[in-house]
């Protein structure tokens, strides 16, 4: 009787947490929704990606490092005994996300670009797998072979049309970054709360990407020109504090709590409807759209949602196997 009850003490607490992590991801999925085409519009008027990263990092440091003190709590140590995590977290799933998807937005559309970044959630799977042994059932397989169809509509491989190589590579490269992303924020063994880690994440990333500027690796260059947002002209400062504030700010910190409250796996499937978010947006703001073919592509991507939800409670952990003689 006392373990039925445990039972179902555990799944009383899990719920709301489930639940308030479902709605922090769908939050942070539509405010890095809107990053894509705020960036677009910024690129037309002269502004580079690396201009653009570097800035919405800074602000994005900005907004966050105050919550993250004031988590932190005087526990300075956590940060001296994490900063090569910071670092990684900094290098890779802030300054490489970040640049790598704004250099594939710059030579294609947002859509077809954030399909192939968002393909980060299969590779979560298989790190997961390789990594920590958790296999997963057939259910969530079914979900990355969805996934993989789907990136072959998105690319529109079956028919014939010519790939900006060069724009698939950065998205991969920006997806590498996502994937990144997703297992540090469901990693609870650092210590560090999950706002700290976003802003020390965002201010470890802004400090690569001004060190690469001041080596002249990051191409730099803006201007005060207005943009073109939803058919009007807007100050060019509009859409750079939406990117800091809210595409970076709020972004990550929702993004980081939500992390830590459902785990990498289910995480990154939610954080898939960034892609339909920001294909909306694009379409909104910069009057782009995905060809029939690769919205078709996106549904099928999109599937991989449903399937690995469903296959969560199919997850086997494999144990290593002990071949030391006693």
């Amino acid at each position: 009787m006392s373990t039925l009850t445990n039972e179902q003490d555990r799944r009383s607490v899990a719920a709301p947490r489930t639940a308030a992590g479902v709605l922090l991801a769908i939050a942070s999925a539509l405010t890095f929704g809107l990053s894509g085409s705020f960036a677009s519009s910024l690129f037309e008027t002269g502004w580079t990606p690396g201009t653009t990263a570097l800035v919405r990092s800074a602000i994005g440091a900005l907004v966050a490092l105050p919550f993250g003190v004031a988590a932190l709590g005087g526990r300075w140590h956590l940060l001296r005994a994490n900063l090569g995590l910071l670092t990684a977290y900094g290098v890779l799933a802030v300054t490489g996300a970040q640049f790598c998807y704004f250099m594939a937005v710059q030579r294609m559309e947002v859509g077809p670009a954030l399909l192939i970044e968002y393909t980060a959630p299969a590779a979560v799977v298989l790190w997961l797998w390789l990594r920590h042994g958790q296999r997963p059932g057939p259910v969530t397989v079914l979900g990355a072979v969805l996934a993989a169809a789907g990136l072959t509509l998105v690319l529109d491989l079956t028919g014939g049309a010519s790939l900006d190589v060069a724009a698939v590579g950065w998205a991969l490269l920006a997806m590498t970054g996502a994937a990144t992303y997703f297992v540090v924020n469901a990693d609870h063994s650092s210590g560090l709360p999950p706002v700290t880690l976003a802003a020390g994440g965002l201010l470890f990333g802004t400090a690569v990407m001004g060190l690469l500027a001041l080596c002249g690796v990051l191409p730099m260059g803006a201007s005060t020109s207005d943009v073109v947002l939803a058919g009007h002209q807007t100050p060019w400062w509009v859409p750079v504090l939406l990117l800091g504030v809210v595409t970076s700010g709020i972004a990550y910190l929702t993004g980081v709590a939500a992390g830590r409250l459902l785990g990498a796996r289910l995480g990154a499937f939610i954080a898939l409807f960034e892609v339909v978010a920001g294909v909306g947006f694009a379409w909104l703001f910069v009057d782009q759209l995905p060809a029939v073919v690769q919205l078709a592509g996106g549904l099928l991507i999109l599937a991989g949602v449903i399937a690995v939800k469903l296959g969560e409670g199919r997850v086997v952990t494999v144990e290593p196997v002990d071949t030391a003689v006693s």
